[in-house]
């Protein structure tokens, strides 16, 4: 019982610390859905150009998603006539290269790893659309579109599916401010909340359990902390690796990288962790059903090298810097509830976050909740 309790209290602390991070990160997701339509961001990804992927990251760290969510409507935009390379660049950016998540990691971690997502998201974004025009045929393409096409349910699905987005022309801050602007991001807000919630809780869970029972000796053997050499090439190579077998995605993996990173793992180990979010085992069975057999296995090898790739360039540029912190001194959120900075923003954010949810409840919000694992079709129109 000691143990469990012991393993609750980090996961405890880990959650209080994180708190304010994740309702700032979601609202401001949630003003960028409110205000840019969908049908604006397909109309801007109809090819590969590298103007295109910059403007298709670009949105996708705009529309931050939970993993699923994000696959989803990858799929959605790709069906729409959104370019397959793009489609992917989104796909990516909305989950690792959001504003929640840099905050989230410069909490539990550091800044440096923030910063080490910023510049590693780009990297797997050109290495992956440089794998895409080096291997990616025309028939595996044209096969992944047909399968597509068939419209069959992965997760998230009427989510994907819906634009919350306020009709009407007019000023950014005009239609924000206007009472549907404020509805609809109440109920991006609360959807996104909705949809991360069960990975985000799981992973504090996982984390909490491998922090209070796992020792650090076991960790170090396996990342072979004691060789610098070989920890700096493992490190990049087995983080992803342990990331699909840990079946937790998006930001919810964010506590166990720091678990990970105290226990040894390399920094560019770290950051590969991280990306391998969107290769989790069940959403692999997504892409299966998405695009098909071949497209899958060419998914995860093309991702998974875009990843390492990305893992062994933020550690040796980093490394050059002088900017990877001590290992030594990583420490996992131990302290709980204190009178600090952390509980005032935890406070303010946490009422800010009541009030949009008493705004979700009065106004429909519960009928699209329902919606959010419905069918591809479903949901597309049902909401403005």
């Amino acid at each position: 019982m000691h143990a469990i309790l012991h393993a609750l209290s980090i996961t405890g602390a880990m959650t209080w610390e994180i708190t304010w991070a994740l309702i700032l990160g979601f609202l401001l997701s949630a003003v960028v859905q409110a205000v840019v339509r969908k049908s604006t961001i397909v109309r801007l990804m109809g090819d590969a150009r590298p103007r295109t992927l910059a403007v298709a990251s670009g949105l996708g760290a705009a529309s931050s998603s939970c993993s699923y969510a994000a696959v989803a409507l990858a799929r959605s935009l790709f069906r729409k006539g959104a370019d397959f390379t793009a489609a992917m660049a989104f796909e990516i950016a909305s989950t690792n290269l959001v504003v929640e998540l840099g905050v989230i990691l410069a909490l539990l971690l550091g800044w440096q790893f923030t910063a080490a997502e910023f510049v590693g998201g780009p990297i797997m974004i050109l290495m992956l659309a440089l794998l895409f025009r080096l291997f990616l045929r025309e028939r595996l393409l044209h096969e992944a579109r047909e399968q597509a096409e068939f419209g069959r349910a992965g997760s998230m699905e009427g989510h994907a599916a819906m634009d919350m987005s306020v009709p009407g022309e007019g000023p950014f801050t005009r239609r924000l401010l206007s009472r549907p602007g404020v509805t609809s991001v109440s109920h991006v807000f609360v959807m996104e909340w909705a949809a991360i919630l069960k990975d985000l809780v799981i992973g504090l869970l996982i984390a909490g359990a491998i922090a209070a029972w796992v020792p650090d000796s076991f960790w170090q053997a396996f990342f072979f902390a004691d060789h610098p050499v070989a920890s700096k090439l493992w490190g990049p190579l087995i983080g992803p690796l342990v990331a699909v077998a840990s079946f937790v995605c998006s930001i919810g993996n964010v506590p166990l990288a720091a678990v990970l990173w105290k226990g040894g793992i390399s920094f560019g180990g770290v950051v590969s962790f991280i990306f391998a979010d969107l290769l989790i085992l069940p959403i692999l069975n997504i892409y299966r059903k998405y695009y098909g057999r071949r497209m899958t296995v060419f998914l995860f090898v093309t991702f998974y090298a875009a990843m390492v790739v990305a893992g062994y360039v933020v550690e040796i540029s980093f490394g050059w810097l002088g900017l990877i912190p001590d290992q030594h001194e990583a420490e996992i959120p131990t302290a709980g509830v204190e009178w600090n900075y952390t509980t005032w923003l935890n406070i303010a954010f946490l009422l800010l976050a009541a009030a949009l949810l008493v705004r979700f409840f009065r106004t429909g919000g519960m009928a699209m909740l329902r919606m959010m694992g419905g069918s591809p079709e479903r949901g597309h129109h049902d909401h403005h």
